[in-house]
């Protein structure tokens, strides 16, 4: 009965046809199979190539973005608020307009001498903090009976900031300090009296004092390529007295005390009353533009 069954099953026409799809579909699922297989494999196997990769990336950006960071510091005015700050005695550039020149002239024991910084002042008049205006190192600290208390930080490249006529001094010598923290407090001198309650502030490159407005915003390496232009120009800024009309006063150039002399011609010890008050060019009493680091 089974091999007549068979049989009959064998001469149906259907039969052949159904089993060609049958094993056309085995072999499509088989193929279909394999290759989802191979594609996988592919995937684990590029998988750690590509987060060994993503971490090389990684780690070489973080590591050269420290000195990226050191190098953006750039020189910012130095106060807590620059908005309510203002300059009241610029620094004499040679260059400036006349007006510029004329308030960078600051007027000391009736004769006019040229600034070799800033003078910073709030609008209000009234004392504030003075902070470093870059990052460095205290190099100095000192009592100037003409410019107060001063502070010289020194930094990169040969560069150098000065900050006078300061009431309080919060820092030591050889301290290091960061951008924006506070060295002490405004208060006033003697040799700018004119400006009332300011900051002093001088930028300095190679020793040679530069104008601290064209570099506000600015890296050292700016300051310090200014500072190589400013030598090829004529004209050094010496602190050179001047009269009322804003040229050199002759009679005035060394600033040596007048001493009487007798009818022998032979100076004579009384000393004239020019030298009881000190001028910026004396030992006594020495201007922030003879500071070594």
């Amino acid at each position: 009965m089974t091999k007549l069954k068979f049989k009959r099953l064998m001469r149906k026409k259907w039969l052949y046809p159904a089993l060609y799809l049958s094993v056309a579909a085995l072999v499509l699922v088989g193929v279909f199979w394999y290759q989802q297989g191979a594609d996988n494999l592919d995937q684990v196997a590029d998988e750690p190539d590509t987060q060994v990769e993503d971490e090389i990336l990684t780690n070489n950006t973080q590591e050269e973005s420290v000195p990226v960071m050191e190098q953006e510091e750039n020189l910012q005015m130095p106060v807590v608020d620059e908005a309510a700050a203002s300059i009241v005695t610029k620094f004499y550039d040679y260059d400036a307009s006349e007006a510029d020149q004329e308030s960078a002239l600051v007027l000391y024991n009736n004769k006019y001498y040229q600034s070799e910084g800033v003078d910073i002042t709030r609008e209000d008049g009234e004392a504030f903090e003075v902070t470093a205006a870059m990052s460095g190192t205290v190099t100095e600290i000192k009592e100037d009976p003409l410019y107060g208390n001063v502070i010289e930080l020194s930094h990169d490249g040969e560069v150098s900031t000065v900050y006078a006529s300061l009431d309080q001094v919060q820092v030591e010598t050889g301290a290091e300090v960061t951008q924006g923290d506070v060295l002490g407090t405004a208060g006033s001198n003697s040799f700018g009296q004119a400006s009332g309650v300011h900051v002093h502030f001088e930028v300095r490159a190679a020793g040679e004092p530069v104008n601290p407005e064209n570099f506000f915003g600015q890296p050292v390496s700016k300051i310090k390529d200014g500072a190589e232009q400013g030598e090829e120009e004529e004209g050094a800024q010496d602190n050179t007295p001047m009269n009322e009309d804003g040229a050199e006063d002759e009679d005035a150039q060394d600033n040596t005390p007048a001493v009487d002399e007798d009818e022998e011609g032979t100076p004579s010890e009384e000393p004239s009353e020019s030298e009881e008050q000190p001028t910026p060019e004396e030992d006594s009493a020495s201007s922030i533009s003879t500071f070594q680091a």
